[in-house]
């Protein structure tokens, strides 16, 4: 134990004294305070848990449950100058708050995501993320938060990000209340089919777990991987050195995932051989007896070269006598000519394919390293850009597991943007039409960071450069299309902040009109088509003063800049099943809305107006 008065502080005698107790009784402290009914029933006191069950539960999970199921009134604005091929392209940046951006896309992309992946804040105790510093927030406290930006316009880390010191007395309790909000939302986003796999180290991984059961349900948990991110042992680590990260994979419903299995590589080809010129081809040896079994099942088997055969001591027959005589009539047992070698059971190649069950170990040479991954994106963007990102090949070998080749891609934790890229390079591959959908927050670079010298004003902005020169080095025919996060274009009544009749007349003053004064007209298009439950990338067509977009067979039009009857007679024609306009482009004609109303009635067309 340190010696607090070599310091020059005097000695902290109560802080002595819970070192002390804590290395005698490290059960009764819960992170890094003492749980006194812990202590008690420790002690051997008589007492209860006051709820004894097995669960979860931190300092500020029901605000954390809060927070979830408060609707936003935020939107996404479209920014096709900091896009490449924004008409044309099915996939999406999203540069914004996450927890916000989950809730945007829920409407929209309910059950529609294939695969999830991302690579949260590990909670080192130098990880910046949002969290609470009061675990009793205020939606308009969280959401002045949120909306903390410097004369940029960009948000502050001091504003937003805050660093979670291991000092805090809810370390750990402010990072599961930073993760399970947006982990219960991306579940909601997942297809039935679907999978998620969250990079995490040993910090929080067993808090993680817990939250994925809790969240995922126990009976969906799928595996736990650990990779071999590290392609070097320090030497200079205090007791082990640490090269491996766990990846969690959670299904939404594991009866229904299809796990494509692990391309074999070269190397484990090579393992496969022809000894005794079998027509069938090339085979691995495998034995004859496994570890589980009963002594009854043991015997002695005599094969044609005259060869008798028992399991090894401590090991039992993998086949009965009636199933090995079956493979040698088939040929599939491997005799030695020469009676030496132990009589071993034949797995051909040409039967097995080209792919293999995943193994719960994924080493560098397979599935990349963070040295790879670092040198991937210094060819792209230059030296120091941005710290500890994933392999292309990680990313891309998930993909190829679970992903099929029409399928969307959601990361949230975005960071430098591996998943878009391996997401383009994959498609580029194999012809697939895979979508990724990528959010990051826009969080300041350091300001001694080489990504800031660069002119990276943001993380967000590096992961948009990174797609963008992927796409050009790469050759690729693809695109993205950039949003933001913004507030709704549309007021919002603020009823709770109503005191007094003045407040009241200056609320309804503010609601004469609907929209908001500086609104543009396609700001306004994709507000209304999230909220349609319409896809960012819904197809939208103009249509002389009206738009129509479509989402298979659900079609919506919207008319945003006039109304008039050579616009009501276009949307009839076209029969779409809904229609949106707004109220004041009207201009309080009463007549023109009522008739409008009863002829999209007539024609079994849905008629909204905002």
């Amino acid at each position: 134990m340190q010696n607090k008065t070599l310091n020059g502080e005097s000695l902290n005698i109560t802080e002595e004294k819970l070192t002390r107790l804590r290395e005698l009784l490290p059960e009764a402290f819960s992170e890094g305070k003492i749980d006194w009914e812990k202590l008690r029933i420790t002690l051997g006191e008589k007492g209860e848990f006051s709820d004894e069950r097995y669960h979860l539960n931190w300092a500020g999970k029901t605000d954390a449950f809060r927070s979830l199921q408060t609707p936003t009134t935020a939107t996404l604005a479209p920014c096709p100058e900091e896009s490449v091929d924004f008409d044309g392209s099915d996939n999406v940046f999203i540069e914004g708050e996450n927890l916000e951006a989950l809730k945007i896309l829920q409407k929209s992309y309910f059950g529609k995501v294939k695969m999830i992946y991302i690579d949260p804040p590990y909670n080192t105790g130098n990880d910046h993320f949002i969290y609470p510093d009061r675990f009793a927030e205020s939606k308009d406290a969280y959401l002045k938060r949120v909306g903390d930006r410097d004369e940029q316009g960009f948000m502050t880390r001091a504003g937003l990000f805050r660093k979670n010191n291991r000092e805090n007395g809810h370390f750990h309790s402010s990072w599961l209340s930073m993760i399970y909000p947006r982990l219960f939302l991306a579940r909601n986003l997942l297809r039935e089919d679907g999978v998620i796999f969250v990079s995490i180290d040993d910090n929080e991984a067993h808090n993680l777990c817990m939250v994925m059961n809790e969240i995922f349900g126990e009976e969906n948990f799928t595996a736990n991987i650990a990779w071999q991110g590290m392609d070097t042992i320090k030497n200079d680590a205090t007791h082990f050195s640490s090269n491996c990260e766990n990846i969690l994979v959670y299904s939404k419903n594991l009866n229904k995932i299809h796990i494509a299995g692990i391309k074999k590589t070269e190397k484990q080809r090579k393992t496969y051989k022809n000894y005794d010129n079998d027509p069938r081809g090339d085979y691995l040896l495998t034995p004859l007896h496994a570890k589980s079994g009963n002594e009854a099942s043991v015997y002695d088997f005599t094969f044609p070269n005259g060869q008798t055969w028992r399991a090894p001591a401590g090991r039992y027959p993998s086949y009965s006598i009636k199933s090995l005589k079956k493979l040698v009539g088939e040929g599939r047992i491997y005799l030695d000519p020469a009676g030496k070698k132990t009589p071993q059971k034949k797995t051909y190649w040409n039967e097995t394919g080209d792919r293999m069950r995943p193994p719960t170990f994924w080493r560098y040479e397979q599935f990349g390293s963070t040295r790879q991954a670092n040198q991937e994106l210094r060819e792209l963007l230059g030296r120091g850009k941005f710290d500890n990102p994933k392999p292309v090949q990680l990313i891309r070998q998930i993909m190829d597991l679970i992903a099929g080749q029409d399928s969307i891609i959601l990361d949230f934790f975005a960071g430098s943007c591996t998943t878009a890229h391996a997401v383009m390079q994959l498609n580029a591959e194999d012809g697939g039409k895979r979508r990724f959908i990528c959010v990051q927050m826009p969080e300041p670079c350091e300001k001694k960071h080489e990504a800031l010298k660069a002119g990276y004003k943001t993380i967000a902005d590096i992961g948009k450069e990174r797609i963008r020169r992927a796409i050009k080095n790469g050759d690729m025919d693809v695109g993205f299309k950039v949003f933001k996060l913004q507030d709704s274009n549309f007021k919002v009544w603020r009823g709770t902040e109503i005191r007094d009749e003045k407040e009241l007349e200056k609320q309804l003053k503010m609601h004469t009109a609907s929209i908001v004064n500086d609104a543009k007209p396609q700001n306004i298009l994709y507000e209304l088509l999230l909220k349609s439950g319409f896809p960012l990338t819904a197809p939208i067509e103009a249509r002389g003063g009206w738009f129509m977009a479509q989402d298979g067979e659900a079609t919506l039009a919207l008319a945003l800049e006039r109304i008039d009857k050579p616009v009501i007679k276009a949307v009839l024609a076209a029969s779409p099943q809904k229609f949106i306009t707004l109220d004041h482009l009207f201009e309080d004609n009463d007549q023109l809305k009522t008739n409008t109303a009863l002829q999209m009635e007539d024609a079994g067309i849905a008629f909204d107006v905002v």
